[in-house]
């Protein structure tokens, strides 16, 4: 089996329906610029929405999670 870059890994957790985080990324990936990935994704063509998500007692500090828009 061949080992996965992060973007491909990436891009199979949102195929499958999953949001991801940054820390998600890091955790599961390896990953410790995201936002890039994502970015590089969307100049490949893919369609990826970006939700901000407030941190619970952070005085307002909010973080990007990322989802593959559904098709209709």
């Amino acid at each position: 089996m061949t080992d996965l870059t992060q973007k491909q890994a990436i891009l199979i957790d949102l195929k499958n329906g999953f949001s991801i985080t940054p820390i998600d990324a890091l955790k599961e990936h390896g990953c410790f610029r995201l936002a890039a990935v994502v970015c590089q994704l969307r100049k490949d063509g893919w369609d990826i929405k970006t939700e901000m998500v407030a941190q619970k007692g952070s005085g307002g500090k909010s973080y990007a999670s990322y989802r593959l828009k559904k098709i209709t």
